[in-house]
C-alpha cells in the first residue's frame, strides 16, 4: 500500500471536472427526491489550529438541520471505547514482528523524538495507530478537528449525533492491506520527510480553498498504485453512504460531516447524490 498516512488523514480526505470552478464549496444543499433539506460537509478530520477556519455558514445549516450526522458517531463513549479495542493487535501479537530492525529502529527514533514515547509503547497496536500518531507528530502544533467542533456545536443546541459507519468497519478498511506493507508505506515517508510535509500542506490550502475537485485529484494521485485500496477507502463507502443519506433525511432535516476527500470525482458523493436523483447546490460566502 502505498497510501497509509494520507489515508488517514483524509480518514484525518479528480482529474474529473465534473463540477465547474464556480461551484467549488465545502458545503452543499441536497434536496428533492422526497427528502427533507440537508446539508453535506467536508471536514479535514485534524488540521494544525492556525489553519482551521469554522465559517458562519457551517454553522448555519447546523442550526438549519435537526440532527446531525457524521461519519462515526464520535460522541458515544462506547463506540469510542469500541475503536481503542479494535487498535489492538491479537492477544500476544507483537507490531515489530512485521518489520525489519532497520524499520522498527526508524519508527522507534521518531515516536521518541516527537512523541516523547518509543515503539515499545505502541507494539500491542495495529499499524494505523502508528500512523496516526505520525500524523499528529509531523504537524508539529496545536490541532484542531472540524469533527470536534461539530459535535459541540450540535450538543449545544440539544441535538442528536449518529454515524454513517460503525467502527468496527472503518477498522476494517485498513484490514484490507497486510501490516508488512503499510509498515513499508509509514517508513517510507519518514526517509523523505520535506516530501511528506510540502504534500500536506497542499492538500491544508486545497481544502482551505473550499476546491473539492482539487482535494480528489491528491486523493487520486496517492492511490495510482494502489487502485484496490482507494475503492474500499472511497468509493465503495460513497456508494453506501447514498443510500443511508436518502433513508436518514427522509423524515429529517440532516447535517453530514464526512470527509472533504469524499466529496469530489465520479464516484464522490456530490456527484452520486445527483445521479440517485437529488438536486445538490454549493453553499457560497
Amino acid at each position: 500500500m502505498k497510501n497509509t498516512i494520507k489515508a488517514f488523514v483524509a480518514l484525518v480526505l479528480s482529474t474529473f471536472s465534473l463540477i465547474a470552478q464556480e461551484e467549488s464549496s465545502l458545503l452543499w444543499k441536497v434536496e428533492g427526491n422526497g427528502i427533507k433539506p440537508s446539508y453535506v460537509f467536508g471536514t479535514f478530520h485534524l488540521i494544525p489550529q492556525e489553519d482551521f477556519v469554522f465559517k458562519d455558514k457551517v454553522e448555519k445549516a447546523i442550526k438549519d438541520t435537526e440532527v446531525t450526522v457524521l461519519e462515526l458517531d464520535m460522541d458515544d463513549p462506547q463506540m469510542m471505547g469500541g475503536m481503542q479495542t479494535l487498535a489492538q493487535l491479537e492477544e500476544g501479537e507483537k507490531l515489530s514482528s512485521y518489520m525489519d530492525e532497520e524499520e522498527y529502529e526508524i519508527l522507534d527514533n521518531y515516536l521518541t523524538e516527537h512523541m516523547g514515547v518509543g515503539m515499545a509503547a505502541f507494539n500491542s497496536f495495529k499499524p494505523f495507530t502508528v500512523t496516526s500518531m505520525i500524523t499528529i507528530a509531523m504537524m508539529g502544533k496545536q490541532t484542531a478537528s472540524y469533527e470536534s467542533e461539530i459535535i459541540k456545536r450540535t450538543k449545544e443546541d440539544q441535538k442528536e449525533i449518529l454515524g454513517l459507519e460503525t467502527a468496527a468497519f472503518q477498522v476494517s478498511v485498513f484490514e484490507t492491506t497486510p501490516y508488512e506493507e503499510q509498515i513499508d508505506q509509514i517508513v517510507e515517508y519518514l526517509k523523505e520527510p520535506e516530501k511528506m510535509t510540502k504534500e500536506f500542506d497542499d492538500m491544508i490550502a486545497t481544502y482551505k480553498n473550499e476546491d473539492i475537485e482539487g482535494l480528489y485529484a491528491i486523493m487520486e494521485k496517492s492511490f495510482k498504485e494502489d487502485p484496490e485500496f482507494k475503492k474500499a477507502l472511497l468509493d465503495n463507502r460513497n456508494t453506501n453512504w447514498i443510500g443511508k443519506i436518502g433513508e436518514l433525511s427522509k423524515d429529517q432535516k440532516v447535517f453530514y460531516g464526512v470527509g472533504a476527500g469524499h466529496l469530489g470525482g465520479e464516484l464522490g458523493v456530490i456527484n452520486l447524490l445527483r445521479k440517485a436523483g437529488y438536486t445538490v447546490t454549493p453553499i457560497v460566502e
